[in-house]
C-alpha cells in the first residue's frame, strides 16, 4: 500500500465538489456544501449513529444504504437538520431530489448528510444554491474542497488515499467535538474503485468502524448526525473481491488502515486537543474486555485533565481501570508510560518521576495497560481535556 494524493477522488470514476451557499451565516465565505459522485454505478454501505434522537438525512441515508446502491452523497456544514420533525425530512429528500435531478439518477440512490447546531430548520433556498453550485463545479480534483465544505469546528481539513496497487481507497472525514464510541460527529466518506458486493462490504465495514472510528473518545458526547460511507463502483475493472481470498483480505487491510488513520485524525484535531493519547489494554479474558478497560480510561474526564496538565497521576489511570467493570487480579495490574513502568503488580513501580512527566509533555505518547488475565487486547485513542474545550462550546451557537 502506498500514500497518494488525491482523497476521495484518487479512485477511479469519481468526482467531488466544495462551495460556499452562506448557511453558517450571510457573511460567511466559508465553504459549507459538499457532493460527492460516482460517474459509475455504485454499491454503498453506511453506518451510523445509535443515538435515537437520529438526525432527519440520517433516516434518509440509512434507506438508501439498505437498498445498497448510490450515486452520490451531498453533505452541508453549519446546521444539522436534526430535531427538525416532518419539515427535516422533508428537506432531506428535497435536497436529494435536487442533486437526482442535477444527475440524471434515481433520487433513491442519492445520501444526504448535515452536520452542524441541532433544533435549526435548514435554510433551504441556500441548501438548494449550494447544491447548484456543487452539480456545477463537480471535478476530479474536487476532493479537497468537499473535504473543507464539511468542517465544523474542525481546525484542518482530514482527507487521504491509498493505493493498494490493483484498486484504490480515498477518504474525506470530519469532526472535532461530541466524539465518542459508538459513531461520533464525525463523517468519513470512503471510496474504491473495487468491486464488492453490497453485503460483503456492508460487513467489513462494520468491522472497520468497530475497530477505528468506535475506539475514539474526546468528550463523551454522541451526536445526532455521525456516518461512516463506503462506496465502491468497480472502476478498477477487477473481479468482484471475494471473502476468503488473497485479494480481499488485501482490501480489507487496507480499508482498515485507512479508517484508524482518519479517525486518529479525528482525535488529533479535538476540540480544544494538546495531545493524542492511545491507550493499550492487554492480558483480558477477551478483546471485548480489554475495550471496556481502555474505553474506562480514555473517557475518565480526570485522566483526560491528567495528560493536559502533563500530571503522571497513576492513581487516576489505576482507578479508571478497576471501575471499568472488569474483573482482573489487582496484584497482576502493570501500566507504563510509553517505555516507563509506573505500576508493577497493582503498585507503584521505581521510576523516576521526571521521565514519565517527559513522557506526557509529548503531543502523542501512548498508555499501556496490561491486566495479566489472558489474551485479549485493544487499543483505544482518547484526548486531554482543557480549557479550550470549555471555550469552544460555552459559545457554539452565538
Amino acid at each position: 500500500m502506498m500514500n497518494i494524493e488525491g482523497g476521495v477522488t484518487a479512485p477511479a470514476g469519481y468526482r467531488a465538489a466544495g462551495v460556499a451557499a452562506h448557511i453558517k451565516g450571510p457573511a460567511s465565505e466559508k465553504k459549507d456544501c459538499a457532493l460527492l459522485v460516482s460517474d459509475a454505478d455504485a454499491v454503498v454501505a453506511g453506518t451510523f449513529t445509535t443515538n435515537i434522537l437520529k438526525a432527519a438525512p440520517i433516516q434518509w441515508t440509512e434507506g438508501v444504504c439498505m437498498r445498497g446502491r448510490a450515486r452520490a452523497v451531498f453533505m452541508n456544514s453549519g446546521n444539522a437538520n436534526a430535531c427538525t420533525g416532518a419539515k427535516g425530512l422533508e428537506d432531506a429528500q428535497a435536497t436529494a431530489e435536487r442533486i437526482a435531478g442535477g444527475l440524471d439518477v434515481p433520487v433513491t440512490e442519492v445520501a444526504v448528510l448535515s452536520t452542524g447546531v441541532i433544533g435549526v430548520p435548514l435554510p433551504m433556498d441556500r441548501i438548494l444554491d449550494g447544491a447548484a453550485g456543487c452539480l456545477e463545479a463537480l471535478s476530479a480534483s474536487g476532493s479537497h474542497d468537499a473535504a473543507l465544505a464539511i468542517m465544523t469546528t474542525d481546525t484542518v481539513p482530514k482527507e487521504m488515499a491509498l493505493d493498494g496497487g490493483p484498486v484504490r481507497i480515498g477518504a474525506i472525514a470530519k469532526g472535532s467535538g461530541m466524539i465518542a464510541p459508538n459513531m461520533a460527529t464525525m463523517f468519513c466518506i470512503i471510496t474504491t474503485d473495487a468491486a464488492i458486493e453490497a453485503g460483503v462490504l456492508r460487513n467489513l465495514l462494520r468491522e472497520c468502524v468497530r475497530d477505528s472510528f468506535n475506539c475514539i473518545c474526546v468528550d463523551n458526547d454522541m451526536s445526532t448526525s455521525d456516518a461512516g460511507l463506503c462506496f465502491a463502483n468497480g472502476q478498477a475493472g477487477l473481479p468482484v473481491l471475494t471473502p476468503g481470498t488473497a485479494d480481499f483480505e488485501a482490501f480489507a487491510e487496507a480499508l482498515r488502515a485507512v479508517c484508524v488513520t482518519m479517525a486518529k485524525a479525528l482525535v488529533r484535531d479535538g476540540e480544544g486537543a494538546s495531545k493524542l493519547v492511545e491507550i493499550r489494554v492487554e492480558g483480558a479474558v477477551s478483546d471485548e474486555d480489554a475495550k471496556t478497560i481502555a474505553r474506562s480510561i480514555a473517557q475518565s474526564q480526570l485522566c483526560k485533565t491528567a495528560f493536559f496538565g502533563e500530571d503522571p497521576n497513576i492513581g487516576r489511570l489505576a482507578c479508571a481501570a478497576g471501575y471499568a467493570g472488569v474483573g482482573f487480579d489487582v496484584n497482576d495490574l502493570g501500566i507504563w508510560l510509553d517505555g516507563v513502568q509506573v505500576v508493577r503488580d497493582g503498585m507503584p513501580a521505581a521510576y523516576e518521576e521526571e521521565q514519565a512527566a517527559a513522557v506526557m509533555r509529548q503531543a502523542e505518547f501512548a498508555v499501556r495497560v496490561a491486566v495479566g488475565q489472558g489474551g485479549g487486547e485493544a487499543v483505544f485513542w482518547t484526548t486531554d481535556l482543557g480549557h479550550d474545550y470549555v471555550t469552544i462550546n460555552a459559545d457554539y451557537r452565538t
